[in-house]
């Protein structure tokens, strides 16, 4: 099954920008959506963005006008770039793929990455 291996997380300072890096083993399908979550401590995972495979965007709100997330289905690859970083956006970050079925008897298949630490502090 597919694999998901995130990089470029690390310690910023406020104000600074950092882009994430999380490449598939193995294709990613049209029909796959991808994203990012992220995990502070003592919270619970949260919502970053997510892309489908017609790049079709989705970010939330606490990220909205800062983050910006990219696919590149040629390089099974997707990104986010995060610009004007705020200590609250310190976490673990998470890459995610949900691929639906290929027939509805069939359950949809969730893969998250490793997790990448991100850091924001001066």
């Amino acid at each position: 099954q597919v694999q998901l291996v995130e990089s470029g997380g690390g310690l910023v300072r406020p104000g600074g920008s950092l882009r994430l890096s999380c490449a598939a083993s193995g294709s990613i399908f049209r029909r796959d959506v991808m994203g990012w979550y992220r995990q502070a401590p003592g919270k619970q995972r949260e919502l970053v963005a997510t892309i489908t495979g017609d790049d079709r965007a989705n970010i939330a709100y606490p990220v909205l006008g800062r983050f910006a997330i990219s696919r590149d289905n040629a390089k099974n690859t997707i990104y986010l770039q995060m610009d004007s970083l705020k200590p609250e956006d310190t976490a673990v970050y998470y890459c995610h793929l949900r691929r639906g079925p290929a027939i509805v008897e069939q359950r949809a298949v969730e893969v998250w990455g490793q997790g990448t630490q991100v850091t924001v502090s001066s």
